[in-house]
């Protein structure tokens, strides 16, 4: 005679397996899980080339409207490093040509951050005049946020900064930009070697509110 197993009375086993993915628990855990990195946070090893076209891959589901495309990414390799450190002193001493030695050398220091860096740009006027500049941003902020969240699924750390280099002369030469180019911000992306402190994020009532409109008189 043989003896039945002994139901399992667990929980995995009271819940059948439906094979439904919960997307919404997965981007909020993402979503969550993002935080801000700061490039001289950030050492090796960076993605491979394989991890790195996922990420960047990600850019591509980015809203667009009309499908222009107005927004690059310029990628910095690592022989190009020291010609951008030089670039982030030129862009200081444009501002400041009485620049302290160590304001200098903390303007250099900065070409050499992060596995991966990358500069986002925006066109203003690429393929659609009526499309305004407020879309463009708003599409490659977007394309910005899909890369971060892939870096951040594959265990990296990554952060945007800007300040004022990006508006140098000396940079928009350095990267061959157009006259209506717009260098928004620097991407980086590596291992977190450590973090800053937790920042607050705000609450939904901090940033969502209701349309009351004001009748006339």
């Amino acid at each position: 005679m043989t003896t039945a197993p002994p139901a399992d009375t667990s929980a995995a086993a009271a819940e059948p397996d439906t094979g439904v993915t919960d997307w919404a628990a997965l981007a909020a855990e993402l979503m969550s899980a993002r935080r801000t990195v700061l490039p001289f946070r950030l050492g090796e090893p960076g993605p491979d080339a394989t991890q790195l076209q996922a990420i960047l891959s990600a850019a591509a589901s980015a809203p667009d409207h009309r499908s222009l495309l107005p927004w690059r990414f310029i990628a910095v390799p690592g022989d190009q490093r020291e010609a951008l450190a030089e670039v982030f002193v030129q862009a200081l001493l444009e501002r400041d040509p009485q620049a302290e030695l160590h304001d200098i050398a903390k303007a250099r220091e900065k070409g050499f951050r992060s596995p991966f860096l990358a500069l986002l740009v925006v066109d203003e006027t690429k393929g659609d005049a009526e499309i305004g500049l407020a879309e463009r941003l708003i599409s490659a902020g977007c394309a910005a946020q899909n890369v971060l969240l892939m870096a951040t699924a594959l265990g990296y750390g990554s952060a945007l900064t800007a300040g004022q280099s990006v508006r140098s002369a000396a940079l928009h030469r350095f990267f061959g930009l157009g006259e209506r180019e717009q260098a928004v911000c620097f991407l980086s992306i590596g291992t977190a070697l450590s973090r800053g402190k937790t920042v607050v994020r705000p609450t939904v009532a901090d940033y969502v509110f209701t349309l009351n409109p004001v009748g006339p008189g």
